[in-house]
């Protein structure tokens, strides 16, 4: 996957992601260690001092090319000594949402109405969801996770 070709879900049957901003100390890891970098002389890692990150939408196949897994949500890390401002792109039902996108992404074809017909037909998202003290209640995830007009 091309660097950033997550931004076409901003222009897609999806809902728009929103956008988190963290301001602190630093805290956001990209994606599983704090900002850092390789020493030169020790080739050891240190925390990176000054500096930006741009971490992509984290993914992988699992059984089958189009067995999506959802790993990490993408951002934006700035880091300033021990602060950091990032940007994090998240999604309604996150696992659910990146997952359908990249099947629709990747392996479909057509009219946006097209690709997510075949998404709904090859790529289901339909869950039984249990929880304590309640009925089990039936799911189906593009429900909440595609714009109005195309569920």
């Amino acid at each position: 996957m091309k660097r950033f070709e997550y931004l076409k879900v901003f222009n897609s049957p999806f809902k728009r992601p929103k956008l988190k901003w963290y301001i602190g100390e630093i805290a956001i890891g990209t994606p599983y260690f704090y900002p850092r970098v390789i020493d030169k002389k020790t080739r050891n890692f240190k925390p990176k001092k000054i500096g930006f990150d741009f971490v992509d939408l984290g993914w992988k196949t699992k059984w089958s090319s189009t067995d999506y897994r959802f790993e990490w949500a993408p951002l934006i890390s700035f880091v300033f000594f021990k602060w950091q401002i990032a940007v994090i792109v998240t999604a309604p039902e996150q696992h659910h949402y990146w997952e359908a996108w990249l099947f629709y992404h990747r392996d479909t074809k057509g009219t946006p109405e097209e690709r997510i017909k075949q998404c709904k037909e090859d790529f289901p998202l339909d869950y039984t969801v249990h929880r304590t003290g309640q009925e089990p209640e039936k799911i189906n995830y593009y429900n909440l996770i595609l714009k109005d007009k195309y569920k």
